[in-house]
């Protein structure tokens, strides 16, 4: 999928992950002055059908039913930390239906404040799959801290990817209905259009 970058980016992060009889090949571009990134999805899938496969970004993981369901994630703010959607775990009862397949820290500085903390400037990865379908499920979440010197402050933000096969939503959705029903996820709904963005349209070429 051709990208074109302007001057917002000045990093990339690549990294390539198994995926049915292929694999794809998803790059991390962002600025190491800011919070802001974008991800750049190449595929190399053998004999398979793509119009199977739907790949979706989601800037607020709180849009993600995935994220709703299995994580839990963190909300802090005051005058020196500023945290939204922050991965903070697996939630305790989906341990044996979603595995970690990344775990990676890239820190790109060193900073010490004005108040005398040492923070670092940092890209976080985790990447997950659901244990039903190893190679047909993918969610992969960035977290950038930036540390913003002359205010003292450390900015969190993160934000999301998901490769999925039909079968594969088909039980997250079962999955998230039973997190509803259950108690565990409220019955609030949460999946505003305008924050989930679908790559895959792009990917086959539309």
């Amino acid at each position: 999928m051709g990208l074109k970058l302007g001057k917002s980016f000045n990093r990339c992060y690549n990294m390539r992950f198994d995926f049915l009889n292929g694999y794809y090949d998803i790059g991390i571009f962002f600025n190491k002055r800011s919070t802001f990134l974008l991800f750049k999805v190449d595929q190399e899938l053998k004999n398979s059908d793509l119009s199977g496969v739907k790949v979706n970004m989601f800037k607020n993981l709180e849009s993600s039913k995935f994220c709703e369901t299995f994580l839990e994630l963190h909300n802090f703010r005051k005058n020196t930390l500023d945290i939204l959607n922050q991965f903070k775990c697996i939630k305790p009862e989906y341990y044996h239906e979603v595995s970690f397949i990344a775990n990676e820290t890239l820190n790109l500085s060193k900073v010490e404040l004005s108040d005398g903390r040492i923070l670092y400037d940092s890209l976080n990865i985790y990447a997950f799959t659901l244990n039903s379908f190893l190679e047909e499920f993918i969610f992969i979440i960035t977290e950038r801290q930036n540390i913003i010197k002359k205010l003292n402050r450390k900015i969190v933000r993160t934000s999301g990817i998901q490769i999925s096969t039909t079968r594969s939503i088909s039980m997250l959705n079962e999955y998230h209905l039973e997190s509803l029903t259950s108690g565990k996820a409220g019955t609030k709904m949460r999946f505003p259009s305008n924050e989930v963005i679908r790559l895959d349209e792009d990917l086959n070429g539309d």
